[in-house]
């Protein structure tokens, strides 16, 4: 029988569709998260409770920073594959929390690659990157390249994440085994984090409450849905580099959208109409993203299926399901 997946932040967004893509496909999962209270825990409790039942699944309420933990986890069940997706994210939230992202991205990033190092039979390590990585800076025509330097972060989660990737370039090159970093873009859909703007927007405007704008509207993001996500996951998953190899890829929608477009779409999938309140641009934000996802495509066939108004529709038809039923 082939050796369980590791997904760290299994109680996370994407790594709650992660695993279940991989259980669904026949795989075990051994499924680890801290559940912290960054956002609402009830959140993260029902994405959990929908493994119950679930053959091959198994859930270890683990801190990835906890290294002796990590470690004999992969020991115990013999993982030789990880995903590892377990991070403080937010980039507001690291001005006013830096030491969170010290511990969660910095010595979780190394708890997860040690463990993996002195793994038997060790294949493959895929892990989270972000777009944000890239920071504020004009794009190319085709988009943000992986070939592009990314060392002018605007961020403290930025630079944990840019970080994370030269760690594991070095760990690359000295113990052998295959790493894939994936530059996430703007990932929205179902199960959704509340401190995405299409989610606090959609609280708000469905309570009759202000919803605040910031860079007055003119900032775009490459909005990517969960389910392509998790086809891109999988597909750098199942295609490893060579022993010593290290690469990044993008993973995005290939598709940017201004934020009041995104607005817009967002009214239509709720049947509402949103009061505005235009704001500055806030510490660390950037003023657009957008992916070049040719390699990714090149590696595994990865095309971005899911159109905006299509996946904020699905969200919203989640959303109000979800509330209605707590």
């Amino acid at each position: 029988m082939t050796a369980p997946v590791l997904v760290t932040g299994v109680a996370g967004f994407i790594g709650h569709a992660t695993a279940h893509r991989l259980l669904d496909r026949g795989e075990q999962v051994i499924g680890i998260d801290i559940v912290n209270d960054y956002y609402d825990p009830a959140l993260k409790h029902a994405r959990l409770a929908t493994f119950e039942g679930r053959e091959g699944f198994r859930f270890e309420q683990v801190d990835i920073a906890d290294a002796d933990a990590v470690a004999a986890i992969v020991r115990d069940v013999g993982v030789t594959r990880v995903v590892h997706l377990a991070a403080q994210a937010g980039v507001r939230y690291s001005i006013e929390n830096p030491f969170a992202y010290e511990r969660s991205n910095l010595a979780g990033h190394l708890s997860v690659m040690e463990a993996c190092r002195h793994a038997p039979g060790f294949e493959h390590l895929v892990y989270a990157s972000s777009s944000s990585v890239y920071g504020d800076r004009l794009m190319g025509g085709q988009g943000f390249s992986e070939d592009e330097p990314a060392m002018e972060p605007v961020s403290l989660y930025a630079a944990t994440k840019r970080a994370c990737e030269l760690m594991s370039a070095a760990y690359t090159k000295l113990y052998g085994g295959p790493q894939t970093g994936l530059r996430f873009f703007t990932v929205y859909g179902p199960w959704g984090r509340p401190d995405m703007a299409y989610f606090s927007f959609t609280q708000k405007i469905l309570a009759g409450e202000t919803i605040e704008v910031f860079g007055e509207g003119k900032m775009a993001r490459d909005f990517t849905y969960i389910d392509d996500i998790v086809d891109g996951i999988l597909g750098a998953l199942d295609n490893p580099p060579a022993r010593h190899g290290h690469r990044i890829l993008n993973i995005g929608g290939s598709q940017p959208v201004g934020l009041m477009e995104m607005i817009t779409s967002l009214e239509s999938a709720i049947g509402r109409k949103a009061n505005m309140i235009m704001k500055p641009m806030q510490p660390g934000d950037v003023t657009a993203t957008y992916a070049d996802v040719s390699k990714l495509k090149a590696l595994c066939g990865f095309e971005a299926k899911t159109q905006l108004p299509e996946g904020l529709a699905r969200f919203a038809t989640w959303y109000k399901d979800y509330v209605g039923a707590r």
